[in-house]
């Protein structure tokens, strides 16, 4: 498998898990509304999209305090991470609003953290399943007698 497939199957793979986390979340929380299928889908790759340049801001920001020497910058590293991402719930919500409008309602602040937090969540025990299952066929097993 070639990078490019790679991360094309991990993109889709995530963007599937966050479609089905989405649309839990509109069946189950009464304030998350979205007017179709087609909408959700369309929802659920801005997400992807959005917490994907979220966690690459977080990560080269986190690198860049991470660099400098001295105590302070601990401290300063750990506010602008935060700052980083509780402020992007926000930035998200309002992206959501301005392509979507009427046709997608997230809920508040506290909705949007559980479904982030959900799906990366989900993505993540979908990567470990698929890193096990891998392991579990490189590994050789015991012979049978």
């Amino acid at each position: 498998m070639s990078p490019a497939q790679a991360r094309y199957l991990s993109w889709v793979s995530a963007v599937l898990v966050d479609i089905v986390v989405l649309n839990l979340f509109v069946e189950f929380v009464h304030t998350i509304v979205i007017d179709s299928f087609s909408i959700s889908i369309l929802t659920a790759v801005l997400l992807k999209l959005m917490v994907d340049a979220v966690k690459g801001l977080e990560q080269s920001v986190s690198a860049y305090f991470a660099a400098r020497e001295g105590a302070v910058w601990k401290p300063v590293r750990f506010l602008a991470v935060w700052l980083i991402l509780f402020l992007s719930k926000f930035v998200i919500l309002e992206a959501v609003n301005v392509v979507f409008g009427d046709h997608v309602e997230l809920g508040s602040f506290i909705e949007i953290v559980g479904i982030i937090v959900t799906m990366l969540a989900a993505n993540a025990a979908l990567v470990a399943v698929y890193q096990n299952l891998g392991e579990r066929q490189t590994t050789p097993s015991p012979p049978r007698r």
